[in-house]
């Protein structure tokens, strides 16, 4: 038996640990669980994702001062007058920015509050069809499968809607939701042939999207072209009727506004997508065969069924996309170029929203202000609009890229453990 050494009696010193069996950690090496969740806060993609816009902001702050007239002519005599340089500087990038937030915020110059929230609903209706959009192509992303087909199934929901919106006369609100209704439905046929030649065939989705894109876009350019079919009576453009005023969005405050309640019903497809990803048996089985598709066969889940079933939902919510277009933005008649590019900046959305229902909101509140924003920077600044498109990719690209962020700013990484210290041992007690 063993006990604590009396006084006087010599210390056996300690053995060291043997090869493959680390010396236990003396207590207080562990992290507590405060530290622990600090460094899993701060290491996460929340914190990634608003540090990734924050830089790509600096970058953009400094080619914004690059190539102002002001700040190169001031840079001439840098050494001169240096303060001259820093003065412009800080002037051409404030003076941007604050033209950013008032055109996509509020514009404290207007008289009234009602005139000064008006860049915020311009935010929210340039925001509408990018969430929507990108809760469609993230969907696909947690089942594994990569849907870059947006433009083709917004381009082929967006005519099914005006169709059904100038070939009927029917009461208000029937005609709108059967309007909306018929673009869901156009949307997801197109994306569950992708579907289909997945599930049956092994045909790769990015293949089978891209061309579609191309067919949706000549098809609906030929139906355009076409009397009887898409495009409107006795006129030569390729562009489709006026939809019926009762199938048209109603504006949700009022006509000194562009917002519709399109807005309404992308908040409600996100609940859905919410619930449906995290509450469903059907969710659980979509983000089981994004993780893992052998495993999940094995478990006994259909992942053919699966990869239909997938597409058809996400090619519906893109749908809501072509509907809030005829339907909103060009109810004086559709043009092949009703898309305006959507379905591919949904994927820039569904990527800085990591998938994640409520992060593709935000993501496509964000890049819905910087759309809004841009249009004040380029008119109030004279800053070209490609700065803006700057932006968007260097947030794509810092996102896309964690361990640059967390380099960059010294971010630890979810799920290690912090460094400890080594001890600082003097001469005297090495000697001893």
């Amino acid at each position: 038996m063993t006990g604590t050494p009396t006084p006087g009696q010599p210390v056996a010193p300690a053995q060291p640990a043997e090869p493959g069996n680390p010396a236990p950690a003396a207590q207080g090496d562990e992290p507590s669980r405060w530290n622990q969740a600090v460094r899993e806060i701060m290491g996460g993609p929340v914190v990634i994702s608003i540090l990734a816009v924050v830089l790509a902001l600096i970058v953009g702050a400094i080619l914004i001062a690059v190539t102002d007239p002001e700040v190169q002519r001031a840079a001439g005599y840098f050494f001169a007058r240096p303060g001259d340089t820093f003065s412009a500087i800080w002037t051409s990038v404030s003076d941007a920015y604050v033209s950013m937030f008032q055109g996509a915020i509020y514009n404290f110059r207007r008289p009234s509050f009602s005139a000064g929230i008006r860049p915020l609903t311009e935010t929210l209706t340039f925001a509408t069809p990018l969430i929507v959009s990108g809760l469609g192509v993230a969907l696909a992303f947690r089942v594994g499968l990569f849907n870059i087909g947006g433009q083709g199934q917004i381009l082929i929901a967006a005519a099914a809607s005006a169709w059904v919106g100038f070939s009927f006369d029917l009461p208000p609100v029937v005609h709108l939701v059967l309007a909306v209704v018929a673009g869901i439905a156009g949307g997801a046929i197109w994306a569950g042939i992708v579907g289909l030649l997945k599930a049956r065939t092994g045909a790769h989705e990015v293949i089978v999207t891209i061309m579609l894109n191309y067919i949706a876009f000549y098809l609906i350019s030929y139906m355009l072209r076409t009397q009887g079919l898409l495009q409107a009576p006795g006129s030569n453009n390729p562009k489709a009727p006026a939809v019926h005023p009762n199938a048209v969005f109603p504006p949700l405050f009022g006509s000194q506004y562009n917002l519709t309640w399109a807005f309404v019903l992308v908040i409600g497809a996100t609940v859905f997508v919410w619930w449906l990803i995290n509450r469903s048996s059907l969710g659980f089985r979509f983000r089981a065969v994004g993780e893992n598709p052998n495993a999940a066969r094995v478990a006994g889940i259909n992942v053919k069924n699966v990869y239909v079933y997938a597409m058809l939902i996400a090619g519906g919510l893109i749908g809501i996309t072509g509907a809030s277009q005829a339907l909103g933005v060009f109810p004086a008649g559709i043009s092949s170029g009703v898309d305006a590019g959507i379905g591919f900046d949904a994927i820039t959305v569904a990527l800085l929203g990591r998938s994640r229902p409520w992060g593709v909101f935000v993501a496509g509140l964000l890049f819905g202000a910087l759309k809004a924003g841009g249009y004040t920077i380029q008119a109030a600044n004279d800053i070209p609009i490609d700065i803006v498109l700057i932006l968007q990719s260097l947030i794509v690209l810092f996102v896309a890229a964690p361990p640059l962020v967390r380099a960059i700013f010294r971010l630890p990484t979810p799920g290690s453990t912090p460094r400890r210290q080594r001890p600082i041992v003097t001469k005297e007690v090495a000697a001893k």
